[in-house]
């Protein structure tokens, strides 16, 4: 053989001896019907589930009466109520200075008792009048009847005539200053009463029972009405305002329940909504809801809170939030069916949280991707891997 010829025999005899073990085989083709991917499901379940807005805002008094003297310019003689007191209705707060009224009394009561005496003066001197005037007037008569049989002068008994007149209007002049005198009795009267009735008010009373939150009267100072000396809480009793949002305006109404969690407190405070304002601020946009508290033992006006405004409270069939997928169209999930997802419209309702309910849609028990946005699309083939409590279990056989 020649050489040339043997080596190229000899090098295929190489090239095989210098392969591994089953190189020279051809590889089998892997299966063509690979397992579907794993994704999380959730099943549909009833739970109970709250509609609630959230607001923050102000404990105030559910009504402020200012106490204000009823008297102006007197000095403030004492006071009996200071902050925090609480008073019933009529007890005395403050007294003032009476020294000056009982000063105008005592000048009233003399100038009364000088009417009197100058009324008793005139009637004297009526009487003396009238009877002086009964002279005149009689001696007129007989000097005109005189006159007329011719026995006395016409001039004399023209002068009688005239001084008879005088006499009667002297009479009628007293009679004037007499009424004069006598009206200005009740004046001095109305004008005693008037002093009476502010000696009275130099008492400053509680106008109503509750409880005092603020003392501005000091002792010395000149009271006036501009400047009320006390302020009270009426009855005591204590609202929250609470600022809402324009568009939760629609979602509350008079009557619905409140929880109060003030800053401190284990527990929240009961309330209900007892007033909704009829406008909104125009500058913040918030409106104003007026909550009445059913035990306010521990609250005091100025403290600062937060409610939850229950609008509704029920059991319905929840989902989780991140299963519903928001579109244009509405909302929908995908529905797990024998390993397919199925985009499935559906009617949400209420939000609470990371639930929310579905009105539409879904039955209890029905299974539906956990995640809206993951990568699944309508018609997949998946293995559902159903999600409690406890985290994943295993892939769900159906």
């Amino acid at each position: 053989m020649r050489p040339h010829l043997a080596l190229l025999l000899a090098i295929p005899l190489f090239l095989a001896a210098g392969m591994p073990a089953g190189a020279a085989e051809t590889e089998k083709p892997t299966s063509s019907g690979a397992l579907p991917p794993a994704i999380v499901a959730v099943r549909a379940a009833e739970a109970a589930i709250t509609d609630r807005v959230l607001s923050n805002g102000m404990i105030t008094a559910v009504e402020e009466v200012l106490v204000a003297p009823q008297v102006e310019g007197l000095a403030i003689e004492s006071l009996q109520a200071d902050v925090g007191d609480r008073v019933e209705a009529g007890s005395v707060l403050a007294t003032l200075s009476k020294d000056q009224l009982i000063l105008q009394r005592s000048q009233l009561d003399a100038n009364r008792a000088k009417a009197l005496a100058s009324i008793a003066q005139l009637g004297a001197q009526l009487a003396e009048v009238q009877s002086a005037t009964q002279e005149t007037v009689k001696t007129a008569e007989r000097a005109r009847q005189l006159a007329a049989q011719g026995t006395y002068s016409t001039v004399q008994a023209e002068q009688a005539e005239a001084q008879a007149t005088a006499a009667l209007a002297q009479v009628r002049s007293v009679e004037e200053s007499i009424k004069a005198a006598e009206a200005d009795i009740p004046l001095i009267d109305a004008q005693v009463k008037d002093v009476d009735l502010r000696l009275a008010r130099t008492e400053v009373k509680a106008p109503v029972s509750g409880i005092i939150s603020a003392r501005a009267a000091r002792v010395g100072a000149i009271a006036g009405a501009a400047s009320p000396l006390f302020t009270m809480i009426k009855d005591g009793e204590l609202e929250m305002r609470a600022d809402i949002a324009e568009a939760d305006m629609h979602r509350i109404a008079e009557g619905q329940a409140v929880k109060i969690h003030l800053i401190g407190a284990a527990e929240p405070v009961a309330g209900k909504i007892r007033l909704i304002e009829p406008t909104l601020n125009t500058t913040t946009r918030l409106g104003l809801a007026r909550i009445e508290i059913e035990d306010g033992a521990d609250l005091r006006a100025g403290m600062f809170a937060d409610a939850d405004i229950i609008v509704a409270e029920r059991k319905a069939l929840t989902v989780p939030v991140t299963s519903v997928n928001m579109g244009r169209d509405g909302a929908d999930v995908l529905k797990i069916e024998n390993g397919i997802a199925t985009r499935t419209p559906v009617v949400p309702g209420i939000r609470e949280g990371g639930i929310v309910e579905i009105i539409e849609g879904l039955s209890p028990g029905d299974l539906i991707v956990a995640k809206a946005g993951a990568f699944v699309r309508d018609g997949d083939r998946i293995s559902p891997v159903e999600e409690t409590d406890s985290g994943p279990v295993a892939a769900i056989t159906e």
